[in-house]
């Protein structure tokens, strides 16, 4: 009884997080958006507007729930539960801290990426059940996009799998804590007990991996319909894309799930390329700042401190790059990320041959 209790607390642990995220994240998009274009943003409702976003969300539940007369409704309904969930269940594999993880998992990456491969199939659905035209094209957009950009996602990936020889996520983020003998020498660091700090991150461990860290940033903001890939909802063409026909709590979900997968791709990200839950700080000499700041409350910091900043990445990128045209958006997935991130993946091989 203990253990099923421990999952389903862990469980709603994750989805109240999904939920403040989705309010800070909103909040946070629309100050930041009201910044860069000289305007205030929120500033009625609470102090500074806090409660604006809050005050949407309750519109949002007391709304009534209206379903299209010519929608199949089995679909139209079953649509942003399965976008959600996919989404909600990627956390289930992702490290927060040494130990601190829902679900320690040997093949926890390779879980992630066949879970978020169902949003595609919510999406579709979404589009499809709609039985408007703008739902699909929407959706037909966004699946194209999605699927076009896993694969230089993919390359991307295994680039840092083939350095770590692993795919567990919490192997990956240990790894990044202390420097390997070879990384040592590399670096002209003779100290090989030494904690690193930021030069034990996988992208200074092999420094072709800033590159693979870059695609596969670009590339999740594509399968997260992030401007500029923001193609599949494009107000001035589609209405909202594939959510336009949903209102009430559909759309408060298919809402959830936009801001849910920005955190999770970036948490990858971080997982992956900048360290995961291991301090930035080195160990000096005799100043361990390194040892000083870790721990299990000093990991949960540094992942949410690194996520968040690749989320205010995400954020200005959207108010500042106009959107792609789809020819554009193909065009830089298959003859510019594809062959840079396969490129990188050789490289990684020459490397864990010859360097590592």
């Amino acid at each position: 009884m203990n253990f099923y209790l421990k999952y389903f607390i862990v469980a709603i642990g994750l989805f109240a997080f999904s939920g403040f995220f989705a309010l800070f994240g909103v909040y946070a998009e629309r100050k930041v958006s009201a910044f860069i274009q000289d305007r205030l943003g929120p500033t009625e409702t609470g102090k500074f507007g806090l409660l604006q976003t809050l005050a949407d969300v309750i519109k949002l539940l007391i709304k009534e729930p209206i379903i299209p007369a010519a929608a199949d409704k089995l679909l139209f309904m079953m649509a942003p539960a399965i976008i959600f969930v996919a989404v909600y269940m990627g956390f289930a594999a992702i490290p927060w801290a040494g130990g601190l993880m829902p679900a320690n998992l040997n093949l926890g990456l390779y879980y992630i990426f066949a879970i978020l491969s169902v949003e595609t199939l919510g999406i579709l659905m979404a589009g499809w059940g709609s039985n408007n035209k703008y739902s699909i094209l929407g959706a037909m957009r966004s699946a194209a996009q999605i699927i076009s950009y896993e694969i230089p996602a993919g390359f991307a990936i295994i680039s840092v799998v083939m350095i770590a020889q692993t795919l567990n996520l919490q192997t990956i983020s240990t790894q990044q804590g202390i420097l390997s003998a070879e990384h040592s020498k590399f670096l002209g660091i003779w100290d090989v007990s030494t904690n690193g700090g930021i030069l034990s991150w996988n992208i200074f461990r092999a420094p072709h991996l800033i590159v693979a860290f870059i695609i596969y940033f670009i590339a999740s903001l594509a399968e997260s319909n992030r401007a500029p890939f923001d193609i599949p909802e494009a107000e001035s063409e589609l209405v909202a894309g594939f959510h336009t026909e949903f209102t009430g709590m559909r759309f408060a979900f298919v809402f959830l799930a936009e801001y849910s997968m920005m955190f999770l791709v970036s948490m990858i990200a971080v997982v992956l390329f900048l360290g995961a839950w291991n301090t930035p700080l080195p160990n000096i000499g005799v100043v361990n700042l390194a040892d000083w700041t870790t721990g299990g409350a000093w990991g949960i910091l540094w992942t949410v401190v690194k996520v968040l900043v690749l989320v205010g990445v995400q954020i200005w990128i959207r108010w500042t790059v106009p959107r792609f045209r789809v020819d554009q958006l193909m065009n830089l997935c298959w003859k510019v990320l594809t062959p840079l991130a396969f490129i990188c993946m050789l490289v990684s091989g020459v490397w864990r041959l010859w360097v590592m």
